[in-house]
């Protein structure tokens, strides 16, 4: 039987330190320095683990598609922070063009601002999944209630858009705390990363972008690029339309097959 890290393991350990550490210090108070440095050992330990998107220190979380996935030389692209009125009628243009299929994490306050968009994605062939509510920088910060409120409200909305259930989140960035876990079982969704970041968010270089997503790109990847708040080139294009079809024209010569997060797993 393989063993699979839970995130109530790491809570527990956590709790069991301060413990420790508060009881080591009440009966011996010389060695409090020693106790402390524990307890800060942790929350160093759990910051560290929250801010690497693809550790699994904190619960199950895909970041490569798995092996039947792989058998079948599949790759996974991903599509953050949508729907953007402007940018994502062209990747969906782009992608019909290829046959390719990909997976589009939208936010749900801007969902609800462009459904027919939304509905549009479904229609084409795509998925819509859950990038939370607010898309909070401050996300790694909440607790579980303020999670649940953000991500249930998204869960809701996506929902009643496309009339499909999201069954994958991403947070901002990427980046989480141990309490983000038991919220998504409760609310049956998985936490989905990726093997390869554009940086298109950020970098407004296309040709720099296109060689971080080609960089190692093998069956399995999941690679992340951004139709909301993309970047601009000089020529004030969102850089992911001039990449994507550099891309999907290197897939295809790589006979590599672009489907959908919840197919890939099928």
């Amino acid at each position: 039987m393989s063993f699979t890290w839970n995130s109530r393991y790491t809570v527990h350990l956590s709790v069991a330190t301060h413990a420790v550490a508060a009881i080591g210090a009440w009966a011996v108070p010389a060695e409090w320095p020693l106790a402390l440095s524990a307890v800060g050992a942790n929350h160093l330990l759990l910051g560290a683990a929250g801010m690497l998107p693809r550790s699994t220190l904190l619960g199950p979380n895909l970041n490569r598609l798995p092996l039947a996935a792989r058998q079948r030389r599949e790759v996974a692209l991903t599509i953050d922070d949508g729907p953007d009125p402007e940018v994502t009628p062209r990747v969906l243009d782009l992608l019909d063009a290829a046959a390719a299929r990909a997976t589009f994490f939208c936010i749900g306050r801007r969902a609800r601002q462009a459904p027919a968009l939304c509905r549009e994605i479904v229609a084409r062939g795509h998925r819509v999944e859950n990038h939370g509510d607010s898309h909070s920088w401050a996300f790694a910060t909440f607790g579980p209630r303020r999670i649940h409120a953000d991500l249930a409200a998204a869960q809701a909305t996506l929902a009643d858009i496309t009339g499909q259930t999201p069954q994958f989140f991403r947070p901002t960035a990427g980046l989480r705390n141990p309490l983000l876990d038991p919220v998504l079982r409760k609310l049956g969704l998985r936490l989905a990363s990726w093997t390869h970041r554009s940086l298109d968010s950020l970098q407004g270089d296309p040709q720099r972008v296109y060689q971080r997503l080609r960089r190692n790109l093998a069956p399995g990847a999941i690679l992340l690029m951004h139709d909301g708040h993309a970047a601009r080139t000089p020529r004030g294009v969102a850089v992911i339309v001039e990449v994507l079809p550099w891309l999907l024209q290197t897939l295809r010569d790589e006979n590599l097959r672009p489907v959908t997060l919840a197919a890939a797993l099928t």
